[in-house]
């Protein structure tokens, strides 16, 4: 049994929820999402709130369980809250500096990186060495910081590069004579 995919996702105020064709569409403050429908797996609406449900006892319905329901509270989170990652640069001249539709990376190279912002993105950068993420969409807010941070990943030496905010870099001891 799933313990995640028992409990129902509510539906707070504001938001509205339709399942129609294969697809779950969800509407709210900041925006709508909507998300295919998984074949093995039942959706409900009912007393305001989602309810997701193996469609039968097979390995691969069980299993598609949770993460379908944790895929609808993603919905309904991001076009209520949004999501945000934060991204930290650390090193000597490395500055990050958004720029309209672009973020504009200096992270030690020859050149600039531009990176181009995809729609449905926000990206702030409230000083030289912090880049905030923000957006409806969770996969689309995650995948941009893993592209941005793909420029100049830290090295375990001295902690130079783009990490997320709160990751641990395993440092390592330097050569010794």
């Amino acid at each position: 049994m799933s313990r995640i995919g028992k409990r129902p996702v509510a539906i707070p105020g504001g938001v509205t929820a339709t399942i129609d064709n294969g697809m779950l569409a969800v509407k709210g403050p900041k925006g709508s999402l909507s998300m295919p429908l998984a074949d093995d797996v039942t959706y409900t609406l009912e007393d305001g709130a989602i309810s997701v449900k193996p469609a039968n006892a097979t390995k691969r319905a069980r299993s598609f369980w949770g993460m379908q329901r944790t895929l609808v509270q993603n919905l309904v989170t991001g076009v209520t809250d949004g999501f945000t990652k934060v991204l930290e640069i650390t090193g000597v001249g490395y500055r990050a500096t958004a720029q309209g539709k672009v973020l504009k990376l200096q992270l030690g190279y020859s050149h600039d990186v531009n990176f181009d912002v995809p729609d449905g993105i926000e990206i702030k950068t409230p000083d030289n060495t912090t880049v905030e993420i923000t957006g409806i969409d969770k996969q689309k807010v995650g995948q941009v910081a893993a592209e941005i941070r793909r420029w100049r990943k830290p090295e375990p030496y001295k902690g130079k590069g783009i990490k997320y905010r709160g990751e641990f870099i395993f440092r390592k001891e330097g050569k010794k004579k």
